[in-house]
């Protein structure tokens, strides 16, 4: 796996790594409850865009640029939610969970893993700046 992913979950603060569980069970519940159907992601697509481009304009602060991956994420989250609520829809979902249990363990256990893995990504650049401070320590370096 490459350093850059072990060190940018490293140094995930709490509100990013929420987002990432956020996608973890939105693509657990899109694979769970998969509809080939071309309305549902062109309609999600076409809501991505036109709340996208609202949210842009919305949250754009004169002579300040936006970072790639914001932009990214304001078009994300509408396509995202306007997926998941036409998938859901009827399956006897209470608020975003499933009533069907393996679903329900299946979303939970893969936002456990997300956030088991950015603690074992800060327990290893822990590891690996703490071998850099005791080679400098002795000298080694």
């Amino acid at each position: 796996m490459p350093v850059t992913v072990i060190r940018y979950f490293a140094s995930l603060r709490v509100p990013k790594l929420v987002l990432w569980c956020y996608l973890a069970w939105y693509l657990t519940m899109v694979i769970s409850y998969f509809d080939p159907s071309p309305v549902i992601w062109l309609t999600a697509l076409g809501m991505s865009a036109l709340i996208g481009i609202a949210l842009i304009f919305a949250t754009k602060v004169q002579g300040q640029g936006m970072d790639r991956w914001t932009r990214v994420r304001l078009f994300m989250f509408p396509f995202c939610v306007s997926s998941y609520s036409t998938l859901v829809k009827g399956k006897g979902f209470i608020l975003i969970f499933p009533t069907h249990l393996r679903p329900l363990l299946i979303g939970i256990a893969v936002c456990a893993v997300v956030v088991a893995f950015r603690l074992v990504c800060r327990w290893l650049v822990a590891g690996k700046e703490k071998g850099k401070e005791d080679t400098r320590d002795v000298g080694i370096a």
